[in-house]
């Protein structure tokens, strides 16, 4: 895992943005709509699903067909890891 900001620099690795838990910050809950144009949404995808999602995210109409579908989150209880 890396806290490195710049993307260049933390290319292979996971990055933990902590920077979110200033006060004030802000972040958006998982299967929220995000305030840009096409309102799309916030949600989670499955490691195998990562590369294969758009980068500007998933519009409205895919995230109904998505949620209909296996939970990406399904397991994620029983698969404790620690990042040291």
């Amino acid at each position: 895992y890396t806290s490195n900001v710049r993307k260049a620099n933390r290319k292979g690795r996971i990055f933990i943005d902590w920077i979110r838990n200033a006060r004030g910050a802000t972040s958006i809950a998982p299967y929220s709509l995000r305030a840009r144009k096409g309102a799309k949404v916030s949600m989670p995808v499955s490691w195998d699903e990562l590369y294969a999602v758009a980068p500007d995210g998933i519009n409205m109409k895919d995230a109904l067909l998505r949620i209909e579908g296996k939970d990406p989150w399904e397991g994620f209880f029983q698969n404790n890891q620690s990042i040291r």
